[in-house]
């Protein structure tokens, strides 16, 4: 791999663990089956998916319409204070475990890059938890479209000063990422296998298991023994 002069990250789901599966079996678990259930979450994540492929809208708005398009289709009510409250979540969701020790291996080599699809009031809320500095972070809101369409990407680079050459782009979805970071004229990506998304073969990449594992992929020293 060409050394890069930045790593990029998506970072809900990546980095941050979003909670929607536990969020859909607390608001839902006592209205359906356990087979029910898992359809559900399934059709949630589609049509969150589809609700960032328009023009932009708040995200607020992206998780109302994704629950109420599920909850048609899976011929139960819909709340609007139950995508409230997975909304004004957000800014607790957490890093998964490994994302903390990792990133600080990366930041003393690498500037860091956030890519994300989400707001400007809550998504440092998250970011503040990794203890290292960020070179920038980028928010689906400045502009203006959400991953996976590309003008996230084409912005990157111009604030970035950089090209699709000097990127290392980290993602553990494919749909959001990874694909449109092949578009993007990207050649170095690396997919952390969070165990859900199926691997995508025919697009180029590194896959990891955590965040330490690019890291080592990039060849740095271990993290000093606590």
């Amino acid at each position: 791999m060409r050394r890069p002069k930045f790593i990029s990250f998506d970072c809900q789901g990546t980095l941050i663990h979003n909670p929607y599966l536990e969020w859909s079996t607390k608001l839902y678990g006592d209205q359906l089956s356990p087979e029910a259930l898992k359809t559900f979450i399934r059709d949630f994540k589609s049509y969150r998916f589809d609700e960032a492929m328009g023009p932009w809208k708040p995200f607020r708005d992206v998780i109302a319409n994704a629950l109420e398009r599920t909850c048609r289709r899976n011929r139960i009510d819909y709340d609007p204070a139950f995508a409230q409250q997975i909304y004004d979540d957000i800014p607790n969701w957490k890093p998964h475990a490994d994302a903390p020790a990792g990133l600080a291996r990366l930041a003393r080599e690498f500037p860091l890059v956030g890519l994300t699809n989400s707001m400007n009031s809550q998504i440092m809320s998250n970011m503040d938890q990794f203890g290292v500095k960020f070179h920038a972070i980028i928010t689906a809101e400045q502009v203006q479209s959400y991953k996976p369409r590309m003008k996230g990407f084409d912005d990157m680079f111009d604030q970035l000063g950089c090209g699709p050459e000097d990127m290392l782009h980290v993602s553990s979805s494919f749909r959001y990422d990874l694909l449109t970071a092949t578009d993007a004229g990207i050649t170095n990506k690396c997919w952390v296998n969070r165990n859900h998304e199926p691997v995508i073969t025919y697009i180029e990449h590194y896959e990891v298991a955590d965040i330490g594992g690019v890291a080592d992929l990039l060849g740095l020293p271990a993290a000093a023994a606590a």
